[in-house]
């Protein structure tokens, strides 16, 4: 929205009940309701988005980066009401939907992949003898969807049908497709993406990459680029596969490339995982490194105007780091919260940005992923930016529910993510040990008990009566 204004473009926003008071809601010019928290019977809910966008009048519209901004029926669906997608084609979208489909086309342009086996007889005995031929270790692993559903590490013949039957179900419940493959485990590679854009002109380019290998159970906890594990000759060869990616499935607008890394150095060997054909959560990490607004080039592209850069004029400056800032409980098990916010302060600092979802005053729901903001420091080296990020993060202040700032000062603070060492595997393994409950300060928990107890609420956002402050409301109180 904040680029569209920047370039005169009105902006209308869809949002459930639980979203009425939200920030994105209320910086839109225009606001229109789509139905009740349930994503299925909002969010999710195509028809409800298009006549939303009829009745608004809208030009087009920016799937963001979660629900519908990777369905391919979607995309087609807004090219038939007569609506600019500002993404990639429907058929790009679907042909990177299937990793099955993906790894197949990826093979044919020359992008390396895991080596492994997808069985045309889908049958629980045929995968289990595509397994067989694999070698164990291995992985069984669902064609559709992400986040680690529908997939299953197996390491001996001993698990493997009960690993199948798990897989199958996951994904047919998750993603309405139960169709598995086997590929061969990689232990504890790095996760590398590279971001790729392409326009209706033939042009494509990728804009460096970022490494996502700080991770839980499959979802990223943050994320930095350059990569602490590339070469520049490395780094030359996975840019030239992601591009080689996009141009096989036709791409334009965003996409990343996302890149399993094993081994370092010159002899590393890279892998092609899949593409998510969107605007990634951690955009800002090359937004930050590169100099460039891939938002305002989104729109550029899907107005059918070609590339503002070619590959030459791109270049990585200095190192940027992103930290997710979640609303959970680390130490128990990162378990999601939902509540009120009665205290929130963000650090503002030189060379930090922070992309907010909330507000004081916001309502964290049970409907939606907890992720509440984004912190992005940028400096001239990795030491100098991770040292940049602590301090932004011992500046941010929530109160009301649990998050995740201690634990992620924890993880910048461990030898390892200092070393550069981090692998995909590394928080599921050694996480437990950085996730012990902080000690607030006394001040602050003074604050918090006083606020409470005297009833104080944070007004609702768009309200205008100020939120309680507890230390202009007791005189008589000294810490």
């Amino acid at each position: 929205m904040r680029a569209c204004d920047e370039l005169g473009i009105g902006t209308v926003a869809v949002y459930s009940d639980a979203d009425a008071g939200a920030p994105h809601v209320l910086a839109a010019r225009c606001a229109l309701r789509i139905g009740p928290p349930p994503a299925a019977e909002s969010y999710l809910s195509a028809g409800r988005i298009l006549e939303a966008a009829r009745s608004a009048g809208a030009d087009a519209i920016h799937p963001g980066y979660g629900f519908l901004a990777e369905n391919a029926a979607f995309a087609a669906a807004c090219q038939e009401a007569g609506l600019i997608f500002i993404g990639p084609p429907p058929d790009a979208i679907a042909a990177m939907g299937s990793k099955i489909s993906a790894r197949r086309l990826m093979d044919r342009a020359g992008v390396p992949v895991v080596p492994g086996e997808t069985p045309a007889d889908q049958s629980d005995a045929s995968i289990a003898a595509a397994a067989r031929r694999a070698g164990f270790p291995l992985l069984i692993k669902a064609s559709a969807g992400g986040g680690g559903k529908g997939m299953r590490v197996v390491r001996d013949g001993a698990g493997l049908a009960a690993a199948i039957s798990g897989a199958r179900h996951e994904a047919g419940a998750a993603f309405g497709d139960g169709t598995l493959y086997v590929e061969r485990l990689v232990e504890k590679p790095r996760h590398v993406e590279v971001q790729v854009f392409a326009d209706a002109h033939g042009g494509a380019v990728h804009l460096f990459e970022r490494d996502c290998s700080a991770q839980r159970r499959h979802q990223k906890v943050i994320e930095e680029s350059p990569s602490p594990s590339l070469t520049p000759a490395l780094r030359a060869r996975m840019g030239e596969a992601a591009v080689a990616a996009a141009r096989a499935v036709g791409y334009r607008n965003a996409g990343t490339v996302e890149f399993l890394l094993e081994g370092a150095g010159e002899g590393a060997r890279f892998y092609f995982l899949e593409m998510n054909t969107r605007l990634q959560v951690e955009h800002p990490v090359t937004e930050a490194v590169t100099g460039v607004d891939l938002v305002h080039a989104q729109l550029r592209v899907a107005a059918g105007l070609a590339l503002p850069w070619t590959q030459p004029d791109l270049r990585q400056r200095g190192h940027a780091i992103e930290c997710r800032v979640y609303a959970e409980d680390p130490s128990a098990g990162h378990l999601p919260q939902a509540g009120r916010i009665l205290l929130y302060r963000q650090p503002v600092r030189p060379g930090i940005r922070v992309d907010a979802g909330v507000v004081e005053g916001s309502e964290v729901p049970v409907h939606y992923d907890p992720m509440i903001a984004k912190v992005i420091a940028h400096a001239e080296t990795r030491e100098a930016a991770i040292d940049r990020m602590r301090a932004a993060l011992a500046e941010f202040h929530i109160l009301g529910l649990p998050t995740n700032i201690a634990f992620l000062r924890a993880v910048l603070d461990s030898p390892v993510f200092r070393a550069g060492d981090v692998h995909t595997a590394y928080l599921d393994e050694d996480g437990a040990g950085l996730a012990a409950p902080p000690r607030l300060p006394a001040a602050a928990l003074a604050a918090a008990v006083a606020h409470d107890h005297l009833g104080g609420r944070a007004a609702a956002p768009g309200h205008r009566e100020a939120p309680l402050d507890p230390w202009a409301s007791l005189p008589g109180w000294r810490g």
